[in-house]
């Protein structure tokens, strides 16, 4: 018991900082009509996937959230089955370089929220400049995830280079000098 609903938190904190981050924008149409339908979607189905997996622990408040899109309760809806979640991801292969490119940009947005904590500044303090140090196959997957990263991270200019080892390298925004207000 204690262990599945571990591993539920686990990844529902993780999918909360990481993946609503990156589809923020891509959600609210900065992308364009057709993929923020394509983000509704998987926040949909990631809404459905995460109501009957807490459903066990919290039994009320997931029948409540359950009843305002669908029929009937919680608790006769079938189990979330895997293979249908992942016949969705067309075509095969794209699971898995979908999975890890969330966990490229998952990685890079810690550095970014490290840099801003240690400089003690807003999560909102735009990025004058990153520049990511990886090994060329975990920058391939970049091109998947460049535009939310931009957009989530508040990245102004981006840059990558070759290497053997991950490093990221920030640069924030100057911090804004406030105005004092004149009488």
């Amino acid at each position: 018991y204690t262990r599945v609903l571990e591993r539920t938190e686990t990844f529902f904190w993780s999918f909360c900082d990481d993946y609503l981050e990156l589809v923020k924008g891509r959600r609210y149409g900065d992308q364009g009509t057709e993929l923020a339908a394509s983000a509704n979607g998987a926040l949909l189905a990631s809404l459905d996937v995460m109501l009957r997996l807490f459903a066990p622990f919290l039994p009320f408040v997931t029948d409540e959230v359950w009843s305002w899109w669908r029929p009937g309760t919680i608790h006769t809806a079938r189990w979330p089955d895997p293979d249908a979640l992942l016949a969705i991801c067309e075509p095969a292969g794209e699971h898995e370089q979908g999975v890890a490119a969330l966990h490229f940009a998952a990685t890079v947005l810690g550095a970014i929220r490290k840099k801003k904590s240690e400089e003690q500044r807003a999560l909102k303090t735009p990025v004058e400049r990153a520049v990511i140090q990886a090994p060329p196959q975990q920058l391939e997957l970049l091109a998947i995830v460049e535009k939310d990263l931009r957009a989530s991270g508040l990245i102004r200019e981006l840059e990558t280079v070759d290497g053997d080892t991950f490093e990221v390298k920030v640069a924030l925004a100057p911090p804004e000098v406030l105005q004092e207000k004149v009488p």
